[in-house]
């Protein structure tokens, strides 16, 4: 799976997470303070990152800033992004499941290397629900995305 990832500062768990997703044998692309030259702002580097996803040409992305909600944020204002920002295993599930997010926000303040790797195991094995309601919610949403445009 081809991730984009963005982080507003090379701090050491965003090191460890383009670490961890290549390990997991992922091609990620990165954004931000993580990839010399780009704009290391978190509004424009999560942008960058959800753009992306929002254009196919990747998969999904994993936007980090100090909190993670100002990269959350940025990332939700690109049509076609779900992003939620996720601080433990059990919202990173649901996310994927109940809101078929396809971008994964964090706090670099919050996540710990441990933790990552739960949120990270949770976020890859959960799948979109086929239930009607949550499917219905998913398609709101779309419809929100449009009527912005």
């Amino acid at each position: 799976m081809r991730i984009s990832v963005s982080s507003d500062m090379d701090e050491p768990v965003a090191r460890f997470l383009v670490a961890e997703l290549r390990e997991r044998g992922h091609e990620v692309a990165t954004h931000g303070a993580l990839s010399p030259g780009d704009n290391p702002q978190w509004a424009p580097c999560s942008e960058a990152a959800a753009r992306e996803v929002a254009a196919g040409t990747a998969d999904q992305a994993v936007v980090c800033c100090w909190t993670g909600t100002g990269a959350s944020i940025a990332a939700n204002k690109v049509p076609g992004v779900r992003a939620a920002l996720c601080t433990d295993a059990y919202t990173a599930d649901g996310a994927r499941r109940w809101n078929d997010a396809n971008v994964l926000a964090l706090s670099l303040r919050l996540t710990s290397e441990p933790l990552l790797k739960e949120i990270l195991d949770a976020w890859f094995a959960a799948r979109a629900s086929e239930d009607a309601e949550d499917r219905g919610n998913v398609s709101h949403i779309g419809q929100l995305d449009d009527s912005r445009l």
